[in-house]
């Protein structure tokens, strides 16, 4: 029997920040880590917004897509996601339009609606200047439509007692960046399908729930000129080694960070393999860890390439977002994160 065909790869990146990095040298790995992608052909680079978290320094996709953009060639750059509620919707769409204007026709705006961040600080990201209305979650759908129309060529008319009053955010687009929702319950899936966007659901994150909202996206999907069928995609947390032994072994570190996170324990900068190994996981813990690593691509690259294979048949798409969460060994370079390069480095010859 023949292996389900393979799906096209693109890769999604939070910048961690390991115990013994610095803010640029968490950079300076995920600009040598893009520069592997863009080598090896994979499809897209998304960098992911977070806020205020120890372990993670994207806190900023656009500058950070910039970057990217300008360390590579032809990869895709983009946003996996934006954080609307968190800006408003003018910045945001000047910021993608300066991206496109920069690196035409290599573009993403993914565009998520969570906070990415904890209460207090999202406060602050949308209100502590008095700049982004505190519904700005509510009103989710009417700033993806300004998001929209900014970026267009007609740009969007905002009505005032003097006239209309047009805004683009761009002064001359010859090209705009394709748009995707993000979402990790059915709510985006049914606002992409209403307005005929792409859509990816975060099965990285939660696991469940995939094929229910996939299933809604493709059945209440609505064509658009841009985009006359639904598009989506999986996107999956994954390391992968020569071994094993080797791939579970630098993929504590992660695991670590991910139940500290859902369990209330104080963040912290991601750990060395020595260190998560050497630290016992709390025995009401355990079953989470493993729980977590069912879900995650873990494995030799054959193992790996036949897991992604059946995910993406599984779920019908030709296109799988991996999350390289492989940790790093005492020694590494801190300007590197070799582990992480070499899952892409062995997928990419699995798929060849």
């Amino acid at each position: 029997m023949s292996q389900p065909v393979a799906p096209a790869l693109s890769v999604l990146d939070l910048v961690p920040v390991r115990a013994d990095q610095g803010t640029g040298d968490a950079i300076a790995a995920t600009l040598s880590l893009a520069r592997v992608a863009d080598r090896l052909g994979y499809r897209r680079y998304w960098i992911a917004e977070h806020h205020n978290m120890p372990a993670v320094a994207a806190t900023n996709p656009p500058v950070l897509a910039a970057m990217v953009g300008s360390a590579t060639e032809r990869i895709r750059v983009g946003s996996g996601g934006v954080m609307l509620p968190n800006h408003a919707p003018l910045v945001v769409a000047e910021q993608f339009a300066l991206l496109e204007a920069a690196f035409p026709g290599r573009v993403d705006l993914g565009i998520g609606r969570a906070p990415g961040t904890d209460p207090v600080t999202s406060w602050a990201l949308r209100a502590g200047a008095g700049g982004v209305e505190a519904d700005a979650v509510d009103r989710f759908p009417d700033h993806v439509d300004n998001v929209l129309a900014m970026m267009s060529a007609e740009g969007a008319a905002l009505r005032l007692a003097s006239g209309d009053h047009v805004l683009r955010a761009t002064p001359k687009a010859s090209s705009v960046p394709t748009i995707w929702l993000l979402g990790s319950s059915d709510y985006s899936a049914r606002l992409a399908a209403s307005r005929g966007l792409p859509y990816v659901f975060a099965h990285h994150f939660s696991g469940r729930g995939t094929a229910e909202a996939l299933a809604l996206y493709r059945s209440q999907y609505q064509p658009s000129a841009e985009n006359p069928l639904p598009r989506t995609f999986l996107t999956v947390n994954a390391v992968v080694a020569p071994t094993r032994e080797e791939a579970l072994r630098l993929a504590l570190p992660n695991v670590r960070s991910m139940v500290a996170l859902r369990t209330g324990q104080p963040l912290r900068a991601a750990q060395l393999v020595e260190d998560a190994e050497a630290e016992a996981l709390a025995p009401a813990h355990e079953a989470m860890a493993e729980e977590m690593l069912r879900r995650w691509v873990v494995g030799t690259p054959e193992e790996a390439s036949t897991q992604l294979r059946s995910l993406a048949a599984e779920f019908g798409v030709d296109e799988v977002m991996v999350s390289p969460v492989a940790g790093a060994v005492r020694g590494t370079a801190v300007d590197r994160s070799p582990a992480r390069e070499q899952t892409l480095e062995l997928l990419a010859e699995a798929f060849a």
